[in-house]
This record gives structure tokens, sequence and C-alpha cells, in this order.
């Protein structure tokens, strides 16, 4: 009817408008949070970051990556690695060569102790030769003391002296059966390695440097000296002074001591 108000189309009006508004702030605050492309954000406002994503996952490859250092320097290391290692080839003759120098000091040492063996089998009664050295000089010394005469004197000194030059001449023996030999330098060059020089004595027969006297013998042992021989060495003769030799060593008269008598 003309002048009737319809109220349900005034409630339909009134809603739709709500409705509106309602919708309105949310696309307002939709743009201001994300303003599109070309706008500048509210002043006062920070524009958010639109690339946080890409940013983020540069930094991950980033961390991912090593850097250029380290890459360089686990390949140095791998390579120093595989160098280190020698090669089975280079292992087994290592092996050889160390084989090949246990095998020879092995040797060396058998040797060695072999020779200490017979070195001491050989010498390891020269104290003992050495002292009875002296035995075998007292009974020679017996024997030299004894002249000729006194030992024909009657058949009991003959008897005696005959016993004692046995006995020396076994314990000469004896000492010879176990490598110790006398040494016999009488008419030899003088050698300081087996003779000892006591005094020298002048000879024309000898040439100088020979041994023309023994005062006491030598022994060795083996390849060793046990005792050195005591001996006289000759030496060249001085020769006497002729008369010229001699009026030439009377000092001269002094000349100013002459008187002038022709004055």
């Amino acid at each position: 009817m003309p002048g009737t108000i319809d109220h349900g189309a005034n409630d339909n009006t009134e809603i739709k408008r709500l409705n509106d508004n309602k919708a309105k702030p949310e696309t307002e605050n939709d743009l201001s949070a994300h303003p599109p492309e070309g706008e500048l954000a509210p002043e006062g406002e920070l524009a958010p970051n639109t690339e946080p994503d890409s940013a983020s996952s540069e930094a991950v490859e980033e961390t991912d990556q090593p850097s250029a250092p380290d890459t360089v320097g686990e390949a140095a290391e791998a390579e120093d690695e595989i160098n280190a290692e020698p090669g089975p080839e280079e292992q087994i003759r290592d092996l050889k060569d160390q084989l090949l120098r246990a095998l020879a000091e092995v040797e060396n040492t058998r040797r060695r102790a072999q020779r200490d063996k017979e070195d001491t089998a050989k010498y390891a009664i020269a104290n003992f030769a050495r002292d009875v050295l002296s035995v075998s000089d007292n009974l020679a010394r017996g024997l030299d003391a004894v002249p000729q005469e006194t030992r024909t004197s009657s058949e009991a000194m003959e008897t005696l002296y005959q016993g004692v030059e046995l006995t020396q001449r076994e314990l000469q023996t004896a000492m010879e059966r176990h490598g110790i030999k006398q040494i016999e330098p009488l008419g030899e060059k003088f050698d300081h390695n087996f003779h000892q020089a006591m005094y020298e004595i002048e000879s024309i027969e000898s040439e100088p440097g020979t041994v023309v006297q023994v005062a006491q013998a030598g022994y060795v042992i083996g390849d060793r000296l046990l005792r050195p021989a005591m001996v006289g060495v000759s030496k060249k003769p001085s020769s006497p002074e002729t008369p010229a030799e001699a009026s030439s060593d009377q000092p001269e008269a002094d000349e100013g001591t002459r008187l002038d008598t022709k004055a």
C-alpha cells in the first residue's frame, strides 16, 4: 500500500551495509600490511621484507658449501696421505733391505763372538804365563852361572847340571805347547814392537841399530807380546881425533903480546 513503510526491505539494506563496512577494514588492513608493488609503506612504518625465503636459502647454501681454502687444504692432505703411504713394491723393497741388514748384523755378532771365544781361549793364561817366565829366567841364569870346569869336576855335579837343564827345557816345551814362544833377537834389526833397548854398544862389525846382546829373553803368546826382549843395540863407533884436528883445537897465541926488539 502507498505510504506504507516496508520494514523488511529496510532491514535487508541495513544488513548489507553492515556487511560491506565489516569487509572494508579487512581489505584496508591487508593492503596496509602488504602494499602493492610501487607503493610505499605508510610513514613511520617499515616495509616488510618480501624476500626472506631467498636470503635464508642462500645462507643455507653458503653454509653447506665449504670455503675455497678448506677445499684446497683437504685436497693437499689427501694427496699427502696418498704420497705418504708406500706402495706394495716399495714396502717389499724396504722389508728386503731390513732383512738383509738384520742378517748382516747377526753374522757380524756371530763372528765377533767366535773371535772373542778364540781370544779368550788363547790369551786367558797370559797373566799366569807372565809369572812363569821368571821361573824360566832363574833356571837359565843358574845354568849360565856354572863354569865348565865345575860341571866336569864330579859326576854328581854333572848330573845335577843335566837335571836342571832338562827341567828348563821341559818348561820351554810346555810353554810352547800353549802358544808361548821365546823371541830370539840376536843379530836382528832393532824392532820397538818386540825389543826394548837397554844400552848401546859401539861396533864396527854390525850395522847401527842391530841387536848385539840380549840381557833378558822376550816372549810372545800367540800374536801378542808377552814380554819384550831387553837388548843392547850397536852404534857407529866414534872416529879418533887426528893430530891436525887436535892442533886446530888449541888456541892460537895472541900476536899483541910480542915485543918489538928492533926499536
